[in-house]
């Protein structure tokens, strides 16, 4: 009887490990074992594995509290001498846990949300390329669409779970802080939690998907380079260069086209009246963005010679 050598230790390059499994002596216990390798799962341990997964996500949970701590010291510090503006958006953050919650989302989500996407999609193709193990992937008995697919359903996975944390952990620390007064907007109008939680859900919903975009222009990125820093430094200088050229009117209406165009129209489902019309707008074309992109990217993966 043949002896299972023992598995090697986990590496960077674990992914080509829970690849290569022991031969076994029957045939059927060896193609069982095929069908298993670059499962959701594992690829969830891989990313979970990683400690920029742990730093970004641990950022997004310090955000809040950096908040609290800063309203504090400038009250404190009696620092009255802040422009009209901001300070209404201090005050609105103070005023309950709703407020807080949406000061935080309309904070993160123009430049943290967005760089997170980025890095969740965009650095797990090069990862693998950079430890050298991406070219003994694709040799394995595995597709290479299987493989994108995997990493991608993750990628999305992580950034939908970020887009859902932000805003739960911004109740609980404004809840904490400021009280569980619901939603009072500027103009005095109020939204009972009744009407404020759904409302929410869905504007986070809006925001995940202009997201989209930018994740699957890192993921794009990410299958033309073994740089990490290539593919999600890359999706977010698109993303601010977009939103230079949005500020251009010479460019209407070819400017309604662009993903962050309508970046901020999930406000519009906090309102008493809203209108959704530029979130359906915006919707319909980060997905056409995020499908285009995505098809470039299986192409590309499929037809390229991988040499990392």
């Amino acid at each position: 009887m043949s002896q299972t050598p023992d598995k090697p230790e986990h590496v960077a390059g674990e992914a080509l490990l829970e690849v290569i499994e022991p031969t076994s002596a029957a045939a059927s216990s060896e193609i069982h074992q095929v069908r298993g390798p670059l499962s959701w799962r594992s690829e969830l341990r891989r990313q979970w594995g990683r400690r920029r997964t742990i730093w970004a996500f641990g950022l997004l949970l310090v955000l809040p509290l950096v908040l609290v701590g800063s309203f504090a010291f400038g009250q404190r510090s009696g620092n009255s001498g802040r422009g009209s503006a901001s300070s209404r958006i201090f005050d609105l953050a103070q005023s309950g846990a709703a407020n807080f919650s949406l000061v935080l989302v309309f904070l993160a989500s123009e430049l943290l949300l967005v760089l997170l996407a980025a890095l969740f999609c965009g650095d797990a193709v090069p990862s693998e390329a950079s430890w050298s193990s991406l070219r003994y992937l694709l040799v394995a008995p595995v597709q290479r669409a299987r493989l994108l697919t995997s990493k991608l359903v993750i990628g999305i996975a992580s950034t939908l779970l970020a887009t859902v944390l932000l805003p739960a952990w911004g109740l609980l620390v404004g809840g904490i802080a400021y009280g569980w007064d619901p939603l009072t907007n500027p103009l005095g109008e109020n939204l009972t939690w009744g009407q404020f939680l759904p409302r929410l859900a869905l504007a986070m919903s809006y925001i995940f998907v202009t997201l989209l975009p930018i994740a699957a222009i890192a993921f794009w990125i990410g299958t033309r380079s073994d740089a990490p820093l290539a593919a999600v430094g890359g999706a977010v200088l698109v993303s601010i260069l977009l939103n230079i050229l949005d500020q251009l009117d010479a460019l209407d209406p070819y400017r309604n086209a662009f993903p962050g165009h309508y970046s901020r129209a999930w406000q519009d489902a906090l309102a008493v009246s809203p209108d959704w019309t530029d979130m359906l707008h915006g919707a319909l074309w980060a997905l056409v963005w995020a499908v285009g992109f995505t098809m470039l990217a299986y192409r590309r993966f499929r037809r390229s010679d991988i040499l990392s």
